[in-house]
């Protein structure tokens, strides 16, 4: 029978954190005036996944061209890093917390760095997606390692609230970047250079995490939880396979059902038994401290907002303003410059006013900008006013979202479960993101097909191609372009007119859900003075009642 489980504490100070056995905070030797170097280092490893994750979608028209890529081999290029990604990362925090951070990043940029030159060499489509998936199974062990590595070695909360911003903006950045660098490489060398661009980041950030990142405890003392690596991985990536596969499928599909059944029943199981295992891979209790699950809870908000708007803006960029991969991607540099320069600010700020009000400010802020983008993106529309003014207004607030929640969740948890906090905090991220894709995608095409079909099906033009102009905006040129000459302006028009229709109908319905997590970020996240919070109480004893003293 296991032993009875170990205290939950819920803190922010790191002096107040209890080592795995006991006694105080893990000692980390990085001398102070490194630990900037040292977040440099992190900042770049997280920078090459995230950016990893963007970079890819610039490149599927040329991919179609050269491998003769499916509609559905195009998706799971992209899908099936996420797919892998999501997935892993809590059970790669977990192993980090088990068998070293620093290791666990180092091994997974080695990997990384591997499979990067693979996917840049494969020639066919199923070579590729199997590379992209492989990459995000190594990203899994480097994203969580390297959040879990920062909160170690800035143990001052203060400190650590403006590193978490530093690391918040690169993300931000790398959102920007991708598409940017995508372009610029596609029109100059062959498709394979996205990927293979990712081999000099893995070698300069490999040997500088070597030298600088100082050699961290292994601070998860009991056996492996083999058991709920297992259970977690194939549950969360059951929910993904669902959600990704959802629109294609049908909600309601068989396929679709299963999935998401097969996730709630393994992911019950997982909770279950996690509650009952001495030192488990996630100790589930944490969701019970509010600042936990609201941070977790608003990061997925804030990543359902963004991503679902990159899906429909760079589309709107490329088929509607008609601007190239590289100029779409360069269109986005007022996301990315925001990003940068308020998410550190936001961090500082958050200190001083509170979490609660940061957050709810920054997931209304997101709101805002989907509104501005649902009513100002006609084709007439100037990027110079109100697309601008959108891409502000999501880049404020994610700032002002990233480092708080990061802080409130990993705040939350002794430093033996921070790699797997940290696997919660990106698996969030994930989790949101991909289902912003989804959702604003499908309403998208609940307003987009009906008005193809109908505009479109007197055309004189083949049955196949006519049957697919309403799954996309890009099917939908294509076919007007066939279209006897005379006729192919009005065609475009409709196509036009029936795209922003669906854009603003998935936007509106973004802003509903920024407002809906703006509330529950309000009832969840701590205000001023009220971020530092521990359990009193031995849960082994008293497993069903979890008190919380505020600070």
């Amino acid at each position: 029978m296991p032993g009875p489980l170990p205290e939950l504490t819920d803190v922010t100070t790191a002096a107040k954190i209890p080592a795995a056995q006991g006694g105080g905070a893990p000692d980390v030797s990085a001398p102070k005036d490194r630990r900037w170097i040292v977040l440099a280092v992190l900042c770049l490893s997280v920078f090459l996944v995230v950016v990893d994750n963007t970079i890819v979608n610039v490149a599927l028209p040329t991919l179609n061209r050269t491998l003769g890529a499916s509609i559905t081999s195009l998706q799971w290029i992209v899908d099936a890093y996420s797919l892998a990604f999501a997935g892993l990362l809590l059970a790669g925090g977990g192993i980090g917390d088990r068998l070293g951070r620093k290791g666990t990043m180092q091994t997974g940029l080695v990997f990384f760095g591997l499979f990067s030159a693979a996917a840049a060499w494969s020639h066919t489509t199923g070579g590729l997606i199997t590379t992209r998936a492989l990459m995000g199974v190594a990203a899994a062990f480097i994203f969580p390692a390297s959040l879990a590595i920062l909160t170690s070695v800035f143990s001052d909360p203060s400190e650590r609230q403006k590193a978490l911003g530093i690391w918040g903006a690169t993300s931000g950045i790398a959102v920007a970047f991708g598409p940017i660098t995508g372009g610029a490489l596609l029109e100059h060398f062959w498709y394979g250079s996205i990927f293979l661009v990712n081999v000099p980041i893995v070698m300069i950030t490999f040997i500088a995490g070597g030298f600088l990142i100082p050699k961290l405890p292994k601070v998860a003392q009991h056996s492996f939880d083999f058991r709920g690596v297992v259970l977690s991985t194939v549950g969360v990536t059951a929910l993904v396979l669902a959600i990704i596969e959802g629109p294609q499928w049908g909600w309601a599909s068989a396929g679709t059902l299963a999935c998401f059944a097969t996730s709630a029943v393994l992911l019950t199981v997982f909770t279950v038994l996690e509650l009952r295992t001495e030192g488990p891979l996630l100790d589930v209790r944490v969701f019970r401290i509010p600042r936990f699950t609201g941070g977790a809870l608003s990061i997925s908000v804030a990543f359902f907002c963004l991503f679902g708007f990159i899906f429909l803006i760079t589309q709107y960029f490329q088929f509607v303003k008609g601007y190239s991969t590289l100029s779409a991607g360069v269109h986005t540099l007022p996301f990315a410059i925001v990003a940068a320069i308020a998410t550190p600010i936001a961090a500082v700020v958050a200190l001083k006013v509170g979490t609660r009000l940061v957050v709810t400010a920054g997931l209304l802020l997101m709101g805002g900008g989907l509104v501005v983008a649902a009513f100002n993106s006609q084709a007439n529309t100037s990027y110079f006013g109100p697309i601008i003014l959108a891409m502000v207004l999501l880049a404020l607030g994610l700032s002002s979202i990233t480092a708080p929640t990061a802080e409130a969740v990993m705040g939350s948890v002794a430093d033996d479960q921070r790699g797997a906090a940290a696997g919660v905090n990106n698996t969030t991220r994930e989790l949101g993101g991909t289902l912003g894709v989804a959702v604003f995608g499908s309403f998208f095409a609940s307003s987009f097909a009906p008005r193809i079909t109908s505009a479109f099906r007197s055309l004189p033009i083949p049955a196949g191609p006519k049957a697919e102009a309403h799954q996309s905006m890009a099917a939908a040129l294509v076919v007007a372009a066939h279209a006897p000459r005379a006729a192919q302006p009005a065609l475009q028009s409709i196509a036009f007119t029936a795209f922003h229709s669906g854009l603003q109908v998935a936007c509106i319905a973004g802003a509903g859900v920024a407002v809906v997590g703006a509330l529950v970020a309000l009832k969840l996240l701590p205000g001023r003075g009220a971020a530092e919070v521990e359990v009193a109480q031995d849960l082994a004893a008293c497993p069903g009642d979890l008190t919380l003293a505020t600070a």
